[in-house]
């Protein structure tokens, strides 16, 4: 419990900051975040992070993270996912040169853990580009989450939600971790209302909230289940007490990406 409250404590000294700071300071942070999120990806499969495959995949985690139009004014809009397609093509460029000994399956898993991890990065730096208020709201609602849906669970849960993927949560506990998400993002948006900071009417932001909580805990089922496939603990160690990067992160890939669909940055 001390190493989990001493790397909280860390974390939060270095993490505040950079996202009240926002601009450069959160782009570089989040894109560092994303790849460690990729080796520990490589890691769980037993894959070498330092081989091509393993530089194309944070180069394309990367490419999904980092606004290069923002810096780089002469590319399209769309410079993120035209670059993440490079990377890919790089992939299949691969399977060429091998004469198909790296084949087209094996390209499939850096491809996806490029995409899947830089995808949900790429959508919190433009939740920060909205506002601070906006990231702070998609962190209160999967905080709540979680706290509420093991607060609930541990109380009252009897039901599991999915025991072949995460046997410790209940149906209970996910119910829980949605209404204490609404209920937390109902005081944050009476105290900044929602046609300020999103554009939309309380009632609305309620129901998008109690839809993030549930992304939210599907995201976190995810990751449990690519865990147990590979036969890890945690993603990773790089917060001691708390597993790595995606450890802490599974939740924020779903929701922030879901967020955007919905408009709200």
């Amino acid at each position: 419990m001390r190493t989990r409250v001493i790397t909280a404590v860390v974390a939060l000294i270095v993490f505040i900051p950079v996202i009240v700071a926002g601009g450069i300071f959160i782009e570089v942070l989040t894109s560092l975040m994303a790849a460690v999120g990729v080796y520990e990806l490589f890691k769980m499969r037993n894959l070498d992070i330092r081989s091509a495959e393993g530089a194309l995949a944070i180069l394309g985690s990367v490419f999904l993270v980092f606004p290069v139009k923002k810096y780089l004014t002469f590319l399209p809009t769309d410079a993120n996912w035209v670059l993440f397609f490079l990377v890919v093509l790089g992939f299949l460029a691969m399977v060429v040169i091998s004469k198909n000994e790296y084949t087209f399956e094996e390209a499939g898993f850096p491809i996806l853990t490029s995409l899947y991890v830089g995808c949900g990065f790429q959508y919190l730096v433009q939740a920060r580009g909205k506002s601070l208020l906006a990231l702070l709201f998609a962190l209160f609602i999967v905080w709540a989450t979680d706290i509420g849906a093991y607060m609930i669970g541990r109380q009252y849960g009897s039901r599991k939600l999915a025991p072949s993927i995460s046997p410790n949560k209940t149906i209970e506990g996910s119910l829980g971790g949605v209404v204490c998400a609404v209920v937390v993002a109902l005081i944050f948006l009476l105290i900044y209302p929602a046609k300020e900071v999103f554009d939309k009417s309380l009632p609305i932001m309620l129901l998008f909230t109690a839809i993030f909580s549930m992304f939210g805990q599907f995201g976190d089922l995810v990751e449990s289940a690519i865990k147990r496939f590979y036969g890890v603990k945690d993603s990773g160690n790089i917060l001691p007490g708390h597993g790595g990067i995606l450890d802490r992160f599974d939740s924020l890939l779903f929701v922030f990406p879901v967020m955007h669909l919905f408009g709200l940055f």
